[in-house]
């Protein structure tokens, strides 16, 4: 689980960066990031019914992403607010494929 000064929770703050962040996509993945001056860098996940319909596997994806990113956390530099979004596709990816995905989508907006 992420820390709790890493998480992106409130919904104003998400409809802000999907609507004035900039996007980066790989397959199954889109990271939206918008700078901030907070003094950390956070993150939301979202998981739509147009990956699963059962709540289990999107769950499951969510977890799978979130640990990429915790494992990735030490080495973001920079502060802003980021909202990674699943594609239909990720849900078949093994728990390597998806951290490969988040560390591409990270260095295409030169996080780390």
């Amino acid at each position: 689980m992420l820390p709790k000064i890493n998480r992106l929770q409130k919904q104003k703050d998400i409809a802000e960066v999907l609507k004035r962040g900039k996007g980066f996509k790989e397959e199954g993945l889109v990271l939206k990031t918008k700078k901030k001056d907070l003094g950390c860098t956070r993150f939301a996940f979202l998981v739509s019914k147009k990956v699963s319909k059962k709540a289990t596997q999107r769950n499951k994806v969510r977890r799978r992403i979130r640990e990429a990113v915790r494992k990735s956390i030490k080495s973001i530099r920079g502060h802003s607010d980021n909202v990674f979004i699943s594609q239909s596709g990720i849900e078949k990816k093994d728990f390597q494929g998806i951290k490969e995905k988040v560390d591409k989508l990270l260095k295409k907006a030169n996080h780390v």
